[in-house]
């Protein structure tokens, strides 16, 4: 993996963790330190699980 290929991976995972740690956010009420790291959690796997997604479309 080039470090073009890196950064990009890098940069795709980050954004789609900000965007489901957003909404995860969104629809809890009152944010405790327990529900910030659930959702951080959820969110980083959210991310992972959509990039191979979008990575196994495009390969095909």
């Amino acid at each position: 993996m080039t470090r073009r290929t890196a950064l990009g991976a890098a940069a795709e995972l980050l954004a789609w963790w900000a965007v489901l740690a957003l909404l995860w956010l969104v629809f809890i009420s009152s944010v405790d330190t327990l529900e910030r790291i659930v959702g951080a959690s959820v969110a980083a796997i959210g991310a992972l699980v959509a990039r191979a997604g979008r990575r196994a479309v495009n390969w095909r």
